[in-house]
C-alpha cells in the first residue's frame, strides 16, 4: 500500500505543535497568554476537591479557559517566541499571524487540536467551543501532589463470645444452664459493649485518620523536597525586575445607586472580556464600576480611545493617588 505525505500538512502540523508548547510554556508562569486576533487562554485556581462517589481526593489545580474577546496583542506571546526562535519581535509576530489565518481555515472544516492545550472547533452558531486537556497541572504550587483513591471506612460489628454459664453447689453435680437464660445473658452484653466499645472504636479510628493523613503530608513533602526537575523544552533565560504596580489609572464605565445594578454592569463588562472590577462608593454614595485599571495615564487613554470607538463615548478617566 502506497501512502502520500502532503509536506505542507507535515509543516503546519510541526508549526502547530510548536506554537502550542510556546503557549503552554508560558501558562505556567502567567494567568493570561493572548494569541494576537484569535484569543487568550486563561488559567483559574481551583481548591483541591474530592468526589464522594469514587472515594478519590484531587490536588489544587488551574482550571484552563478559552476567552475570544482576548484578541489585542499584548506583546508576551511574540516576545517569548522571538526569544526562543532567535529572530526578531516584527517577525515573530507575522508568523503567529499567518498561523492564526492557517487555524481559522481548519476550523471552519475540523477540530483544532493544541498540544498539551485542548482542542477547539466551531458550533453551529460559529462560535469556538474550548475544551481543555486534563494531561497537565499548570499549577506550579501543586507539583508533586497527584489524584489518589481512599477507601470508604467499613463498620466493624463487635462479637463477644459468652462462655457458658454454669451453677454447681458443693457435693452436687453441676448442672448445664438452659439455652434460654444462656443466649438472654449473651444479647444484654452484646447490647452493653456495642453502644460503648462503638464509641471506642470510634475514637480510634478518627486517630487512625489523624496518623494517615499525617504520614501522607510527610511523603508529599518529602518528594517535593527530593524531586529533580527535568524539562525537555528549557525556557530561555529571563530577567524581570519586579516592582510594586499601583494602579491609579480607572476608565469608569458608570456609577450606580443601587449595588446590585454595579454587580449586574461588572458581569457584562468581565463577560465582554474586559479585566472590570467595582472601585467602591464615592463621595456621593455612588458606585463606581470600571473597565479596566492602569498604572500609566498613557496606557489608560490608549484604552479609552478604543472603548469610545467600539463601546460608548460616556467612558471616562479616573486618577485616584493611593
Amino acid at each position: 500500500m502506497r501512502i502520500t505525505i502532503n509536506l505542507a500538512t507535515v509543516f503546519y502540523i510541526f508549526v502547530t505543535m510548536t506554537t502550542a508548547n510556546y503557549i503552554s510554556d508560558l501558562l505556567y508562569r502567567y494567568e493570561c497568554v493572548i494569541v494576537p486576533n484569535f484569543g487568550g487562554f486563561v488559567t483559574n485556581e481551583i481548591s483541591a476537591k474530592v468526589n464522594h462517589f469514587t472515594h478519590t481526593f484531587y490536588p489544587p489545580s488551574n482550571q484552563l479557559t478559552f476567552n475570544s474577546h482576548l484578541k489585542n496583542n499584548d506583546g508576551l506571546l511574540a516576545n517569548y517566541v522571538a526569544a526562543a526562535k532567535k529572530i526578531s519581535y516584527s517577525e515573530a509576530l507575522e508568523s503567529i499571524e499567518k498561523e492564526v489565518a492557517e487555524w481559522k481555515l481548519l476550523l471552519a472544516v475540523e477540530v483544532l487540536e493544541l498540544e498539551n492545550i485542548g482542542s477547539l472547533k466551531l458550533n453551529k452558531e460559529h462560535k469556538l467551543i474550548f475544551e481543555p486537556t486534563n494531561s497537565l497541572n499548570y499549577l506550579t504550587s501543586s507539583f508533586g501532589l497527584d489524584s489518589y483513591v481512599s477507601p470508604a471506612i467499613k463498620r466493624v460489628v463487635f462479637k463477644e463470645k459468652v462462655k457458658q454459664l454454669e451453677t454447681s453447689s458443693k457435693g452436687e453435680t453441676k448442672r448445664k444452664t438452659p439455652a434460654f437464660i444462656k443466649y438472654a445473658a449473651t444479647a444484654a452484653i452484646i447490647l452493653a459493649l456495642g453502644t460503648v466499645g462503638w464509641n471506642e472504636y470510634q475514637k480510634i479510628e478518627y486517630k487512625n485518620l489523624v496518623a494517615e493523613a499525617e504520614q501522607q503530608q510527610k511523603k508529599v513533602e518529602k518528594t517535593i523536597q527530593e524531586a529533580t526537575f527535568v524539562i525537555a523544552n528549557p525556557l530561555p533565560a529571563i530577567t524581570l525586575n519586579i516592582t510594586k504596580e499601583t494602579y491609579n489609572y480607572h476608565i469608569i464605565a458608570g456609577a450606580f445607586r443601587a449595588p446590585e445594578n454595579a454587580e449586574k454592569k461588572l458581569q457584562q463588562l468581565l463577560e465582554k472580556g474586559y479585566n472590570a472590577k467595582i472601585l467602591g462608593e464615592n463621595k456621593w454614595n455612588l458606585t463606581q464600576v470600571a473597565y479596566e485599571s492602569f498604572t500609566t495615564e498613557d496606557e489608560a487613554i490608549n484604552k479609552m480611545r478604543i472603548i469610545h470607538k467600539t463601546e460608548t463615548e460616556d467612558a471616562w478617566l479616573l486618577v485616584m493617588e493611593y
